[in-house]
């Protein structure tokens, strides 16, 4: 009999053979488990933590909603792992159980490993999903085999980080929910046909040093510019794919054969902020993940009674999950002015929710739980080849673990109806305010309060600001374009020159490579020079690169432009706060 047909018989859960080593505090694939039915006591020859499962199957024999047979699940697991099927409830699989006694539980608090650094998962977002890879130890290459055969990928050429993460820089991810119809029961949402546009979008940027992330919603109906864009083909080759003005974002996905690249084109052209990878979704995945965590908590103000996503859910708070689910995040009419912006607001209440579910204890206790949760996840991505396998996603876990859900942002790109329009249905970037958040983002400046640690550091750098200033004509600069605008070397310098009475600026061209982020690099010798330019260019102290040996002669500081740099005169030094709505990942708010 097979893998899958013994699973059946003995009613074991694949998620099941998963124990928790309470040496090093992670989940391990149990192989070799001595036979014996489950009303026998632990064998003395058994692997470490199969005791603590016999605990939790007493105890949650009790507790679970869903009561199994328990015959014959003392017996050894296959090592094939079958893939999940059906929706089974997983709501029994909560950790140790009162049946262990109270020797062996001291003997377990004892060698535990701490919470903080050992109880982790990887969970992100994407319009009207949330992604979760299990950031634990996984026991078994067909296991990985298997998550890793659920995972669908695209080659998208040189757009993009060929890494999963740069060391000590921000990283940029774009998650994109399509509106393309796959699983049963999806026909009545999107756009039949449709090969799947960039219906819902968040761009999600962590900080260079992983304690804060900003999750940028950005709305379908902006109407923006979607510059050229090259796309992978098949045989290796580059299609290069022209560019449109004056059209909605959702287009730059799917039609005229564009693929996440160009949306992540796009997304840089609107926000200056280069996107390292992308994760897609379609409406199955919220269905699926939904259930897969045993339902996500969701609040309403008032009742809902949707005709045409067919929501029926109280007031107050729901858990919901699967068909509900998705009609929840695909509801617009039934909240406030019912408009894409307020479907937004629910689907990021919805999402900071899910977060919420994934990291509780329920969840990271329930082996179950975690491996329906990683397969769920796996077969619902499409991601970009750089991070197209397990071992990938689990490095990229492990940058974004060290994040409080309380410094997560949700925020919506700030925008202004079309005033071309004489009735507005569609939208156009705010050109006050998203220009402030804009550069918050790129100067990597949390909209949130973020730890000690994180002010300290940014105080060490603007202390860089503080000190003697030289004189302008002892300033000795060289100045590079590696902004967006043309001929900004030359602007400045001649600004600096005729208004600032810096002579010995010098106008060296392009840079070697457009940069996001203005930067000065000086010797320590030059401290003094690099704080008088700064204080007449508005640069903040991030932007103040500090070499180690100091300068000889004549040589010059380094001024590079980046896409920053709105033009001579114009202060880079990003704003420290903006007054636009955002919520919180750690608070639960009800959709109004």
């Amino acid at each position: 009999m097979d893998a899958q047909g013994r699973g059946r018989a003995e009613n074991i859960d694949p998620a099941d053979q998963w124990v928790l080593n309470p040496d090093t505090g992670d989940y391990e694939l149990r192989l070799n488990q001595s036979g014996g039915d489950s009303g026998s006591g632990p064998s003395a020859s058994a692997p470490r933590g199969s005791r603590r499962r016999d605990a939790v199957q007493e105890d949650g024999a009790r507790r679970r909603s869903s009561p199994r047979d328990g015959a014959g699940r003392g017996a050894g697991p296959s090592r094939e792992v079958p893939r999940q099927g059906g929706r089974r409830s997983a709501r029994g699989q909560e950790g140790p159980g009162a049946g262990a006694s109270a020797t062996e539980s001291a003997g377990r608090r004892k060698r535990k490993a701490p919470k903080a650094r050992r109880k982790k998962a990887l969970i992100w977002t994407g319009g009207v999903m949330a992604f979760l890879l299990v950031g634990v130890s996984v026991g078994g290459y067909l296991l990985y085999q298997h998550f890793n055969g659920n995972l669908n990928t695209v080659d998208i050429g040189d757009a993009g980080n060929k890494d999963v993460a740069t060391a000590n820089a921000p990283l940029n991810i774009l998650v994109i929910g399509t509106d393309k119809r796959t699983g049963k029961g999806n026909e009545g949402y999107g756009d039949k046909g449709s090969s799947g546009h960039a219906d819902t979008n968040i761009l999600f940027h962590v900080s260079k040093d992983r304690t804060n992330a900003t999750a940028l919603s950005i709305p379908r109906d902006l109407i923006t510019d979607i510059p050229e864009c090259k796309t992978r083909q098949p045989d290796g080759s580059d299609k290069v794919i022209p560019g449109t003005e004056n059209i909605r974002f959702n287009v730059s996905l799917g039609q005229e054969d564009r693929d996440p690249s160009c949306t992540m084109d796009t997304v840089k052209e609107i926000t200056g902020l280069k996107v390292d990878h992308f994760m897609m979704v379609d409406f199955n995945a919220v269905k699926e993940l939904s259930t897969a965590v045993g339902g996500v908590k969701v609040c309403l103000a008032k009742p809902v009674k949707d005709a045409d996503s067919h929501l029926d859910l109280p007031a107050g708070e729901s858990t919901i999950e699967g068909e509900d689910a998705l009609a929840f995040v695909r509801t617009r009419h039934s909240f406030a002015n019912g408009s894409d912006l307020d479907r937004i607001k629910v689907q990021q209440q919805f999402i900071g929710s899910m977060i919420r579910q994934m990291k509780s204890d329920d969840t990271l206790t329930s082996p179950t739980k975690l491996f329906k949760l990683a397969d769920a996840a796996t077969k619902a991505l499409t991601v970009d080849k750089a991070i197209g396998s397990v071992p990938k996603l689990t490095t990229l876990a492990k940058e974004l673990t060290k994040i409080d859900t309380k410094n997560i942002s949700f925020v919506t790109l700030p925008v202004i109806d079309n005033p071309a329009e004489p009735k507005p249905i569609t939208v156009v970037v705010d050109p006050v305010k998203a220009p402030q958040l804009f550069s918050m983002m790129q100067n990597d400046t949390s909209l949130t309060e973020v730890a000690a640690q994180k002010k300290a550091a940014k105080s060490k750098q603007d202390a860089l600001l503080k000190g003697t200033k030289a004189a302008a004509a002892d300033v000795r600069v060289d100045v590079y374009n590696g902004g967006k605008i043309a001929g900004g070397a030359q602007q400045t310098v001649t600004w600096l020159q005729n208004t600032k009475g810096v002579l010995k600026s010098t106008n060296k061209a392009n840079a070697p490579a457009k940069t996001d982020r203005t930067t000065l690099e000086y010797a320590p010798n030059q401290a003094d020079q690099a704080r008088a330019l700064a204080a007449m260019m508005g640069l903040p102290g991030s932007a103040l690169k500090k070499g180690t040996t100091d300068a000889e002669g004549l040589q010059a500081m380094v001024l590079t432009l980046g896409a920053d740099f709105e033009g001579a005169g114009t202060p880079i030094t990003g704003p420290a706060k903006i007054d636009i709505p955002k919520a919180s990942a750690d608070k639960a708010e009800c959709a109004k």
